[in-house]
């Protein structure tokens, strides 16, 4: 007699899984969720900016006193081509001071423009590691610049305040820290346009040493713009919608001069600290796909 044996078939169970808030790996998320996660990753832009301002200047002999170093060199080199050869020095009204305060903020915003610019491919490993969002890169890149930027502020002010002739304290000094403000937002834009220029377009970075000079002159970081143009209207109106420009002129009458600075300026430089960072920002945002791919 024949046995049969029976062999028990496995249960075959089905699951359904909700993929309706899955994405594909890579793809740009939502502007609202971008930014939510963006959010979320405050404390590593804090922490790495915090770790990297720290140790930018570790390779020199002399550390992050270059951060100090660099602007007076600059300084000691512009004063002597521009206020004693070439007599830009000639009816401004505390020379010294006013080239100062143009080399060491003029220099912030380069710091920014050129960090965002390298940004991008300086964090490749991280971004080809990690997913997280891409702005993370470039926003850390420029709050580096803000922690660097701080102690070369305060030397500035020293300075200005014991050269001859000295720049006086006043009640002014106390809108110059909304100067810096507006400076950083606008900043914060410039280095997110950077950024993805720079990861779009390698060439970018032969270019930017031009336009930053150019820039710097049209800013007028160791001259007059007034007095060279003889207050030509045109050449004025100009320049008052150049943000560094604006930038300069009003930390200069409120550390040097004594004067609240002109409503145009305050008006312009706020009109850029507001639209900059929130169209790079958008701007950064659309080439989130691209960021990190050969």
């Amino acid at each position: 007699m024949t046995s049969v044996e029976y062999i028990e078939q496995p249960t075959v169970r089905t699951e359904y899984v909700d993929a309706r808030g899955l994405v594909p790996v890579g793809r740009r998320p939502s502007l609202h969720d971008y930014i939510a996660d963006l959010w979320r990753r405050r404390s590593f832009i804090v922490a790495d900016s915090r770790a990297k301002s720290a140790t930018s200047n570790k390779d020199y002999l002399l550390g992050n006193l270059w951060l100090v170093g660099r602007p007076l060199l600059d300084g000691l080199t512009y004063f002597v081509i521009f206020g004693l050869i070439f007599g830009a020095r000639d009816g401004v009204e505390n020379f010294v001071g006013f080239l100062l305060i143009g080399i060491f903020l003029f220099g912030y915003t380069s710091r920014c423009l050129t960090g965002g610019l390298g940004s991008i491919a300086s964090g490749k490993n991280l971004i080809r590691t990690f997913a997280f969002p891409r702005a993370v890169v470039p926003l850390a890149s420029t709050l580096r610049e803000m922690l660097s930027t701080f102690p070369v502020i305060v030397t500035m002010i020293v300075l200005i305040l014991v050269i001859p002739p000295h720049a006086r304290l006043s009640i002014w000094w106390l809108l110059f820290p909304a100067v810096f403000l507006l400076q950083t937002l606008f900043n914060i834009g410039v280095g997110l346009y950077a950024a993805r220029f720079g990861a779009l377009v390698p060439d970018a970075k032969v270019a930017i040493s031009f336009i930053s000079r150019l820039w710097m002159y049209g800013s007028g970081v160791m001259f007059s713009i007034e007095q060279i143009s003889d207050g030509h209207p045109l050449v004025m109106a100009i320049s008052q919608l150049n943000p560094l420009y604006c930038v300069l002129e009003l930390s200069r009458d409120l550390l040097l001069y004594e004067k609240p600075g002109d409503a145009t300026l305050w008006v312009v430089l706020t009109a850029w600290a507001v639209v900059t960072p929130v169209m790079g920002f958008i701007f950064f945002w659309h080439g989130e796909e691209h960021y990190g791919r050969e």
